[in-house]
């Protein structure tokens, strides 16, 4: 039987999930709730570099990506940063949609799939 990895697991959620070479991430979420959409982008995506390097991957291997923007508003401001971070050609299988998040500050949720 594989074994199952699961990074800073809580009795709800785990950070990451890694199975067969795949990682999971839950979705992430700005630190600071306060700071701008672009900030917020930003810093999720950093997030997420940071568990995929933990699982030893990184955004060339993304396989899929969910986001929910807070405002469909912020498309153009979420596509710039998203744009700049990943690698030239390596663009993941992606789903947007506008969503009420949990935190009513929030204005960006994502949550990725790679491979190793």
């Amino acid at each position: 039987m594989s074994r199952i990895l699961r990074t800073e697991p809580s009795p709800i959620f785990s950070r990451a999930v890694e199975y067969h070479g795949f990682v999971y991430t839950q979705g992430l979420v700005p630190r600071n709730p306060d700071a701008d959409t672009a900030a917020q982008v930003s810093d999720v995506l950093a997030q997420i570099d940071a568990v995929l390097e933990l699982h030893g991957t990184d955004s060339t291997r993304l396989l899929q990506a969910q986001i929910w923007l807070k405002d469909m508003a912020d498309r153009a401001v979420l596509n710039e940063v998203w744009s700049a971070w990943l690698p030239e050609g390596q663009a993941p299988a992606r789903a947007l949609v506008e969503a009420v998040l949990a935190d009513p500050r929030w204005r960006v949720e994502i949550m990725v799939t790679a491979c190793k």
